[in-house]
């Protein structure tokens, strides 16, 4: 029975001597580029892609506005013009939000986040990351009204959440459009400044808040809510230009398209990169996903091979709060209670977000030096060591001053290490270790679980501060120690490493179940001349592809 596969100029070839020619040139093809790929250095890269970086980069600024409304919610909580229009008349003459509120609207964006990453998963796959893109830029522009114009708290509410869908959107769009438009070398600098794009939009979202601390009208907390329709418009029109991803081009059988938008993605150069062989080992990386597992549902990624990648990729970014991220937005609290004094505590939250966005441009050298996961490994290291410090100082009690500066300045260094290796690098292993047909709906799968576990981490961090609560103060450094603790050892046992190898290279180190410690040091075969004829019988092992060029 003759089956079809789809050869890389788009159309339909039969398992015949033709056909099955036109599959080994494919091959051909694909293996020329893989090895291009893999000697092509750093600048050699930046040079052919740097178009393709410069749209990157423009699409992942989306996320800045996620940073900025997390810490414009934060904040607002504590402004008095807020709390007077939304908060409840005390026996003493102030306003204040009751616990329950101020857990609503805390939780509010985060559930929204949750519907719209679920829903970027079947929108953008169906769509293509451009529209979804602009889509959620449109929804944007329009939900900030909403919390604008808010005359309650129940308006305010579920104008966070509407806000949170589009979020949950950016969340998965940025960092898997950065993975799929460059090649090896640049993927972990573009997936790891969406990290510095968060950071980038809590400094300024901090900075707002500190200019407008001070004034009690209700612009108090309007104007920062309205700083935000500063960034939809722009952005918008920066995505009517910005190509589509040739991955997704080729996912939906447009060869043609996805050759001309890798055209839009690079520049002529005199090394050896060719656009025709490239889409080919895309078409081959897709293949070869199909012929493993041909679903692209949320069901697949919990099937074969891929439960092990959804499992690793999921685990990655709940390594992220499991690891004591919770304690970092503390060390303000513990410089008040060492004396100083609420506004110049609010100038040291900014400088902590300022010294998570070094760490970030840091996590670049380490990553062009060390792979993925030994960053991982050791930054995790690094914090058990800060979280224990953090805890053993807490023991010279609340009331002494100098232990609650070091506790202060503990976080402060635990902060720039977790965002020179766990936070970024975080993005770049989520991006590059599901498989390509499954890429978005696992990120999507990975940062919800990541949400999830933050929900909780967000509800039972105060009272472990509090001195009303549970009173462990800066004893929690000892919990969050021994939640590290654990991460640790799954890093060790189940985080593989991605560094320097292909998409196509890591499929085939899943498919042969290849233990994690060994995926760097694994030999791969699979692309050489003398094994055209195994790759052939890959190619074919497809049914039918259905031709749409």
């Amino acid at each position: 029975m003759a089956t079809t596969i789809e050869a890389s100029h788009g159309e339909s070839t039969e398992e015949t001597p033709r056909g099955r020619a036109a599959a080994v040139m494919n091959i051909q093809q694909a293996a020329k580029a893989t090895q291009v790929e893999h000697e092509m250095g750093f600048f050699e890269s930046l040079k052919v892609y740097r178009k393709g970086v410069a749209w990157s980069v423009m699409l992942s600024t989306a996320i800045i506005m996620e940073g900025f409304d997390l810490i414009l919610l934060n904040g607002l909580l504590a402004f008095p013009a807020f709390k007077e229009k939304f908060g409840s008349l005390q026996p003493d003459g102030t306003y204040e939000l009751s616990a329950t509120w101020q857990t609503a609207l805390s939780m509010g964006s985060l559930v929204g986040q949750i519907v719209g990453l679920f829903l970027n998963g079947f929108i953008a796959d169906r769509f293509g990351y451009r529209v979804t893109m602009m889509g959620g830029l449109t929804l944007i522009t329009g939900f900030i009204f909403i919390p604008f114009f808010s005359h309650n708290i129940v308006m305010f509410l579920c104008g966070q959440f509407l806000l949170g869908i589009p979020f949950g959107c950016f969340q998965t769009l940025a960092c898997t459009y950065a993975s799929e438009v460059v090649p090896t070398q640049l993927r972990a600098y573009l997936t790891t400044y969406v990290n510095l794009c968060w950071v980038i939009g809590q400094i300024i979202a901090s900075g707002v808040l500190r200019a407008l601390v001070d004034r009690t009208d209700s612009w108090g907390y309007r104007i920062p809510v309205a700083v935000q329709w500063f960034w939809p418009i722009p952005l918008f029109i920066g995505c009517l230009f910005v190509p589509e991803s040739p991955w997704w081009l080729v996912r939906q059988g447009r060869i043609e398209d996805a050759k001309r938008s890798l055209a839009q993605l690079t520049s002529e150069s005199d090394s050896s990169f060719n656009i025709d062989e490239t889409v080919s080992m895309m078409i081959y990386t897709d293949e070869h996903n199909k012929a493993i597992s041909a679903g692209t549902s949320y069901m697949d990624c919990f099937k074969g091979i891929d439960l092990r990648r959804t499992e690793i990729v999921c685990v990655c970014w709940v390594v992220q709060v499991l690891s004591g991220s919770p304690l970092m937005g503390y060390s303000s609290y513990f410089y008040q209670q060492a004396g100083l004094d609420v506004s110049n505590a609010f100038t040291m939250t900014i400088a902590q977000f300022c010294l998570g966005g070094v760490g970030t441009i840091c996590s670049w050298f380490l990553m062009s030096r060390a792979g993925r996961r030994k960053i991982y490994l050791w930054g995790q290291v690094c914090m058990i060591v800060a979280l224990f410090a953090i805890g053993f100082t807490s023991l010279a009690g609340r009331s002494n001053v100098s232990a609650q500066w070091a506790i202060g300045s503990l976080l402060l260094v635990y902060t720039f290490i977790y965002d020179c290796t766990v936070g970024p690098v975080c993005y770049t292993l989520v991006a590059e270790l599901p498989s390509t047909r499954l890429r978005t709906k696992s990120v999507v799968l990975a940062r919800n679980t990541y949400n999830l576990i933050s929900i909780v981490a967000t509800i039972i961090t105060p009272p472990m501060l509090n001195p009303t609560a549970w009173n462990w103060g800066a004893k929690s450094g000892f919990f969050w120690a021994g939640t590290c603790a654990l991460c640790l050892i799954w890093t060790f046992f189940r985080l593989p490493e991605p560094k320097g190898r292909t998409y196509a290279e890591i499929d085939v180190l899943f498919e042969n179940k290849v233990p994690a410690r060994h995926f760097s040091s694994a030999t791969i075969d699979e692309l050489k001349p003398e094994n055209l004829e195994k790759k052939e019988m890959i190619m074919v092992h497809v049914e039918k592809v259905e031709s749409t060029v």
